[in-house]
């Protein structure tokens, strides 16, 4: 039987084609190759990037409302029903004497009713007047008795801090805010508020609207506060709306 030669077919630049020789890309097709590549990179990068952050976001805010509550109901098994718990106040914990002593109440107050029950390590500070605590994910939150400011990321607390504190730029961006008030007196204000650490309700009339376009705590651009961000990202099962007014 005859054997016949088949003649490889150019296969494009690079390859080989009729009769063995080496078919090269030219610098041209190189770089015009390298300039899609990078179109294509910028197109689709920041897109990925903002993808990612909110879902860290939404993670974060996810476990810190059920480690928060969960600790909350495991304490009140040893010191029963919240509504009797000593205050999350303002001040220090006094001497026999009555003197002040070094440590807060605040201080105090996390470390017997949370920190038992948080099983994951838990760092707890206290500065400025606040007690942070500082999560293992790279979360951290500042409690107070008026709110709980909880930032995903705790860098960039400390990014606001050095810069001055501009709640503005923060709220509903890189912080959070919460509340903790089973003892709210009220009825008016506090009737969404809750009695565990829920997302800052304080004045809510039950309304979307509300959370979107109150002058002072709404999830709008021009607010300074933005309070309700929290409560509207919950409303969606802690996923960002799509329409979420806040540039991530």
């Amino acid at each position: 039987m005859e054997n016949k030669q088949i003649d490889s077919l150019p296969t494009g630049g690079g390859g080989v084609g009729r009769g063995g020789e080496k078919l090269a890309f030219t610098l041209a097709e190189i770089l015009i190759t390298l300039g899609i590549i990078g179109i294509v990179a910028a197109l689709t990068i920041p897109g990925l990037i903002t993808a990612h952050r909110k879902k860290v976001i939404e993670t974060r805010l996810a476990k810190f409302y059920s480690t928060m509550n969960q600790a909350i109901k495991l304490a009140e098994y040893d010191y029963d029903d919240r509504t009797g718990w000593d205050e999350l106040g303002k001040g220090f914990i006094q001497d026999e004497d009555g003197n002040d002593t070094k440590e807060t109440v605040a201080i105090s107050w996390v470390q017997k009713y949370l920190l038992p029950y948080i099983k994951s390590d838990v760092k707890a500070t206290d500065k400025y007047g606040k007690v942070q605590l500082h999560f293992q994910d790279g979360s951290m939150v500042t409690l107070s008795s008026s709110s709980w400011i909880f930032y995903p990321d705790a860098t960039k607390y400390h990014e606001t801090e050095d810069k001055g504190f501009n709640q503005q730029e923060a709220t509903g961006k890189y912080a959070f805010t919460f509340l903790y008030a089973p003892t709210c007196t009220n009825k008016e204000k506090c009737k969404y508020v809750g009695d565990g650490v829920e997302p800052y309700k304080y004045g809510w009339d039950g309304t979307k609207e509300r959370l979107l376009y109150d002058e002072h705590f709404g999830c709008a651009k021009e607010n300074v506060i933005r309070a309700y961000c929290t409560e509207l990202i919950k409303q969606n099962g802690w996923k960002i709306p799509s329409n979420y007014p806040i540039k991530l």
